[in-house]
């Protein structure tokens, strides 16, 4: 979690991130907040090859908000080859509760995905309070969410077959 005092983007814990070489990874990406959401996109791709990953293990799929990832990620789940799949989206707080029942239905859903197929489905959806914010955790001050979110896949694959 990216806060004004820790970014899993460059810190400790960041650190130690298995080799991917043998893993194959979805990416959904909404395309809600593209200039934000591109910038994810950016960053776990990055991460995923920084860490072995080929290029042509990395299956990316574009839905159009952050509502439809819960089923952008099944779908890969169910028609590609792929060992976890990383949900990018943003959603940005307004005036009405839209935020609120978007969040909680993603969020919901992405941990059924994780029980449903058992595989990681992972949770790299921004929730600022403004457009700043989402800057600031998409490659600005608080690093890249993108990053961390491709980090947390090779973890939970890396652990998944620690314990097989």
């Amino acid at each position: 979690m990216s806060s004004s005092l820790k970014s899993l983007s460059d810190n400790e814990l960041n650190t130690n991130i298995p080799n991917a070489k043998a893993m194959r990874f979805g990416i959904v990406v909404s395309e809600w907040n593209h200039e934000i959401t591109l910038a994810l996109k950016d960053g776990a791709y990055n991460t995923l090859i920084k860490h072995g990953a080929a290029p042509n293990n990395i299956l990316i799929s574009f839905v159009p908000g952050s509502y439809e990832l819960t089923l952008g990620a099944q779908l890969q789940l169910e028609t590609q080859d792929v060992d976890a799949v990383i949900c990018l989206g943003c959603v940005i707080q307004g005036e009405t509760r839209h935020f609120d029942f978007i969040c909680d239905a993603v969020a919901q859903g992405i941990t059924n995905l994780n029980i449903k197929y058992l595989k990681p489905v992972i949770f790299g959806v921004l929730t600022p309070n403004n457009q700043q914010q989402a800057i600031d955790r998409a490659g600005g001050k608080h690093g890249n969410k993108g990053d961390e979110a491709a980090a947390t896949a090779i973890k939970m694959l890396a652990l998944k077959q620690k314990l097989k």
